[in-house]
């Protein structure tokens, strides 16, 4: 009994990583790795402009904030506990928005992020310590606009747990091919991780390099960049057409599907 229920197990976890590899399609991966870069680029132009804080990465400003509060900083400490407070609250709004929707919950939580990134460039000019707080907000919705049965399935602004799959691929991969076994669907499957994490370097680096030339006016290009994206998002869910029986989330063979 136990060995039928092992060699089950072992079809399952099969299958759930054949399923996995087939969801992580290139346009998919391609469609949340711009996402990411946008975050990146938010995040580097942030860290730069604020003095070490995150805009996208809140365990960085948790750690901040314990660091501070020890060492008597306390408007640092302040500081870090905001910007967590306005991603989670931006994660709240958003969740609380998209919530009645189904077909069009992608583009409307990355339109509302693109609205927060033009307020955000907009104070700028005038009120650069809400100009960080509305960045952290635009990063906390945008992460909903990769959720199925209501839960996040995709971070696009933290890495960690992208790298943690990325080397379980790997891992896998390393075993398929030593032992030839079903573990061969991670073969390929590390890059689209890879990608994920190699978007969100780039965009930073492409954030610290506008800031140095445009400063905050750089938050016009990234408020852009979503308005952009989220308009394609809402074209590919216009032409795809409703499924009644199909659960909530990216539709198999569209732009933006990846779980």
């Amino acid at each position: 009994m136990e060995v039928a229920l092992q060699g089950t197990a072992g079809v399952d976890d099969r299958e759930k990583a054949v399923q996995v590899a087939k969801n992580l399609r290139w346009r998919g991966v391609l469609f949340a790795g711009t996402i990411t870069a946008m975050a990146g680029f938010v995040d580097g132009v942030g860290f730069v402009h604020f003095g070490g804080y995150f805009l996208s990465f809140m365990s960085g400003n948790s750690t901040r904030s314990s660091a501070a509060l020890m060492t008597g900083d306390f408007a640092g400490w302040g500081m870090a506990m905001s910007l967590v407070g306005c991603f989670v609250g931006g994660v709240i709004l958003a969740t609380l928005i998209t919530y009645p929707l189904k077909k069009m919950r992608r583009p409307v939580a990355m339109y509302f992020s693109a609205m927060l990134l033009l307020a955000a460039a907009i104070s700028g000019y005038f009120l650069p310590q809400l100009t960080a707080l509305l960045l952290a907000a635009a990063m906390g919705v945008v992460n909903v606009s990769y959720s199925r049965s209501g839960e996040v399935s995709l971070g696009l602004t933290y890495m960690t747990g992208t790298l943690v799959k990325l080397g379980q691929a790997l891992g896998g991969a390393i075993i398929g091919l030593a032992t030839g076994s079903d573990r061969g669907v991670y073969r390929l499957l590390w890059t689209r991780y890879a990608l994920l994490w190699l978007m969100i370097t780039l965009g930073s680096l492409g954030g610290v390099l506008a800031y140095l030339r445009l400063g905050l006016g750089s938050l016009w290009i990234v408020a852009a960049g979503m308005l952009i994206w989220a308009s394609l998002a809402m074209i590919q869910e216009l032409r795809t057409p409703d499924d009644p029986d199909e659960p909530s989330g990216p539709r198999a063979g569209t732009l933006t599907e990846i779980s």
